[in-house]
C-alpha cells in the first residue's frame, strides 16, 4: 500500500470493499435496518471526490487513512441525523477511533509478530484483498467469521447469536476459512 496513487478514481474504487466492511462493523445496531453500509461508502466516496484536490498524500496507505477519516465523519453524521442530536465532537472522535480500531483489527487478523516495511505494504494489500474476499462469502459464513475473528466470540456465543448449533457454526467457519484460503492462494499464483 506504499505504492503511489497515480489514478485517484481507480485507487478509491480499490478501497470500496474495505470501507464497506469497516462501515458494516461500525454501524450502530439500531441503524443497521435503516442505513446500508454501501450507502455510507457511497457518501464517503462523494466527499472524497469533492475533496480530492485537498488530498496531499501520495501512497495507498495515506489514501486509505484519509478515507477512514471521511468514513468516520459520515458515520457520525448518520448517527446524528437519525438521533436528531446536535453535533457531538466526542461522537465523531469515538467513531473515528472505532473505525481505526476496526482497521487495525483487520490488519492484525493477517499480522505476523514483526514485519519489515515491505511486509507491511504487502499486509496492507492483503487487508484490501481480505475485505473483497469476505464480500464474496455467503452472508452466514461472513457473519460467523467476523463474530469469531473480529469480535472474538466463542462457538457457543456465535451459535446463540446466529440461532444455530455449534457444529453448524463450526462448519460455517471451516467453509468460510477454506474459501478465504483459496482466494489468497489464487491471488499468489502467477
Amino acid at each position: 500500500m506504499n505504492e503511489p496513487v497515480t489514478d485517484p478514481g481507480a485507487s478509491l474504487e480499490r478501497c470500496r470493499d474495505y470501507l464497506r466492511l469497516l462501515a458494516r462493523l461500525q454501524l450502530p445496531a439500531r441503524l443497521q435496518g435503516k442505513l446500508d453500509p454501501s450507502d455510507v461508502v457511497q457518501q464517503t466516496f462523494l466527499r472524497a471526490y469533492q475533496g480530492l484536490k485537498q488530498f496531499r498524500g501520495r501512497s495507498m496507505a495515506e489514501l486509505t487513512a484519509w478515507l477512514r477519516s471521511i468514513l468516520a465523519h459520515v458515520l457520525a453524521n448518520a448517527v446524528r441525523n437519525f438521533s436528531r442530536a446536535r453535533r457531538d465532537v466526542a461522537l465523531e472522535r469515538s467513531l473515528e477511533a472505532a473505525v481505526e480500531d476496526s482497521s487495525l483489527r483487520l490488519e492484525n487478523w493477517l499480522a505476523a509478530a514483526q514485519i519489515t516495511p515491505g511486509e507491511l505494504a504487502q499486509r496492507n494489500e492483503q487487508v484490501l484483498a481480505l475485505a473483497t474476499a469476505l464480500k464474496g462469502l455467503p452472508e452466514d459464513q461472513r457473519e460467523a467469521l467476523l463474530l469469531r475473528y473480529y469480535s472474538g466470540l466463542s462457538l457457543a456465543e456465535i451459535a446463540d447469536r446466529l440461532g444455530r448449533t455449534r457444529p453448524a457454526v463450526a462448519s460455517l467457519l471451516r467453509r468460510g476459512l477454506e474459501h478465504l484460503r483459496k482466494c489468497f492462494l489464487d491471488e499468489t499464483k502467477p
